[in-house]
């Protein structure tokens, strides 16, 4: 069953003009250790940034509380799956969210799918919750 969807478009130039303004700042506000060092070993760098940007604020959406109620942006972290699919890694207040939503018996998945075409990255999130097979 599907507990939420969450959808967001962001702007590579301004992703670039805000890591060219604040640096570590937004950097570190924003991303984990594991975030940035990914996007660090890229060739666009800000376009990395941009699609988890993008990510965090589906992932957001799709937990049905946008950036408010207590969710930082590093309790949503994109993470790749050793064959480059991305997926989210959420804790703090994100994974209670989370473990609210999922119905007993059930175990949350999240979907996430991440594209861009300079000027724009796109993300979109699914979460969906499978029931639990007997043990």
């Amino acid at each position: 069953m599907i507990l939420g969807i969450g959808t967001d478009l962001a702007n590579i130039e301004r992703i670039a003009a805000t890591l060219e303004r604040f640096g570590d700042r937004f950097r570190d506000r924003v991303f984990t250790e594991t975030e940035q060092a990914k996007a660090e070993r890229r060739a666009d760098v800000a376009g990395t940034y941009a699609k988890r940007w993008a990510a965090k604020e589906a992932c957001s959406k799709a937990l049905g509380t946008g950036l408010r109620m207590g969710i930082a942006w590093k309790d949503m972290a994109v993470r790749n799956l050793d064959t480059g699919q991305p997926t989210m890694e959420l804790s703090g207040w994100a994974a209670e969210r989370l473990a609210m939503m999922t119905p007993a018996g059930h175990e949350p998945v999240i979907h996430v799918t991440l594209t861009d075409d300079h000027p724009w990255a796109q993300a979109f999130v699914l979460i969906e919750a499978r029931p639990v097979a007997a043990r």
